[in-house]
């Protein structure tokens, strides 16, 4: 009996090392929102890249509105900066509330910091490759490795903040590599990417907490 008293104070001495090496107090409802921003972001893309569309509504300065030249690639490069500083800014400040709802102390320490390198070096490491892509004219693949390079971006860090992340970052891996294998549909799988996916797993942790 004492030596099953003794293991089970000695598994919760490791849950509680665990808890608190780890970022817990990522908002759900920002991941939601990022999701929305996604999709409003590829929907908007969907418009001004279908060469499939019929474009007599539009203004005739984007008509025809393809990635695949030097300024509408600085265009795309540029939308997807801001969705990537906003996506930022709306899970730190979600993080913030969350902590604040339930009296926690939101502090960038070692813990944050670790989560944050661990997602930053392959996310940064993508987009640099996509840049390069971009510029140099291969359009094909770039839609695959973003979705390549989020997802091992999700793992990575899910060592250090909730470990249900890793999910989405399976399911980022799955549909880039799917994406590999299928022709003019990146649009597409962004959306379900960057976008549906997301709104899931936002919607998975507000159900949870």
């Amino acid at each position: 009996m004492d030596n099953k008293d003794a293991l089970n104070t000695l598994q919760e001495i490791k849950d509680l090392m665990a808890r608190s090496s780890r970022f817990q107090t990522i908002s759900g409802w920002s991941i939601v929102l990022i999701g929305i921003y996604a999709s409003i972001v590829s929907l908007g893309a969907w418009l001004m890249f279908g060469n499939h569309l019929p474009y007599t509504w539009m203004p005739e300065s984007i008509q025809g509105f393809t990635i695949n030249t030097p300024s509408h690639t600085i265009n795309a490069l540029i939308a997807a900066a801001v969705l990537v500083v906003v996506s930022f800014t709306t899970v730190s400040v979600g993080s913030y509330i969350h902590t604040k709802r339930v009296n926690k102390t939101f502090a960038f320490d070692q813990t944050v910091r670790r989560c944050l390198l661990n997602f930053f070096v392959p996310a940064v490491a993508g987009a640099l490759f996509c840049v390069a892509m971009l510029v140099q004219g291969h359009y094909g693949l770039t839609s695959s490795i973003m979705l390549l390079f989020y997802g091992l971006a999700l793992i990575n860090c899910s060592h250090y903040t909730s470990s249900s992340i890793a999910l989405l970052g399976y399911g980022q891996l799955l549909l880039g590599i799917v994406d590999c294998f299928v022709i003019h549909h990146a649009i597409l799988f962004w959306f379900l990417g960057f976008g549906l996916l997301h709104i899931i797993y936002g919607f998975y942790l507000v159900a949870k907490k």
